[in-house]
Order: C-alpha cells, then sequence, then structure tokens
C-alpha cells in the first residue's frame, strides 16, 4: 500500500481540471495545479488560492496570476464546447 502512495507523487496533472458536487449544484469549478495553485468557482467568480504568498509576490507575480484566470475561463468554455 505504501508503494502505491508514493506513487502518486510522479502522476502528471493537468494544468486545469474541471470538478462539481452535488452538495453545490449550481457551481461548476476549474482546478489550477500549478503555482499558484487555486479553484475558481466559474458560477461565483470566486477564487480559492491553494498557495499562500505575501502582497509583494502578489504583486511582483500579478501578470501572470491574472493569466492563470484567464486561461481558466478560457479552459472552461472549450471544454464546454466539446458538450454541444
Amino acid at each position: 500500500m505504501l508503494n502505491k502512495i508514493q506513487n502518486f507523487k510522479h502522476m502528471k496533472l493537468p494544468v486545469y481540471l474541471i470538478a462539481d458536487n452535488s452538495s453545490l449544484k449550481d457551481d461548476i469549478f476549474v482546478i489550477h495545479t500549478e503555482f499558484p495553485r487555486f479553484i475558481l468557482n466559474i458560477s461565483t467568480d470566486e477564487i480559492e488560492w491553494l498557495d499562500s504568498f505575501s502582497d509583494k509576490e502578489a504583486k511582483e507575480n500579478a501578470d501572470s496570476i491574472e493569466q492563470a484566470v484567464k486561461k481558466a475561463y478560457e479552459f472552461f468554455d472549450s471544454e464546454m464546447k466539446n458538450y454541444e
């Protein structure tokens, strides 16, 4: 069992994932798996940051953070087109 757990460290994840939950029926999420990791609620535009960073780091990386969020919306739109 321990060997299986250790293998998860080497799992290749996509940069973006879509998630939902039956207890939050009106919400759908995009998860960004690389720094800065976050969960974006597409329905409410709320972001839950999974990584912590200082205000200084946020300012220094503002462009890349903004791009990651923008790409999250683009990823969602692209994925939803596949279901039309």
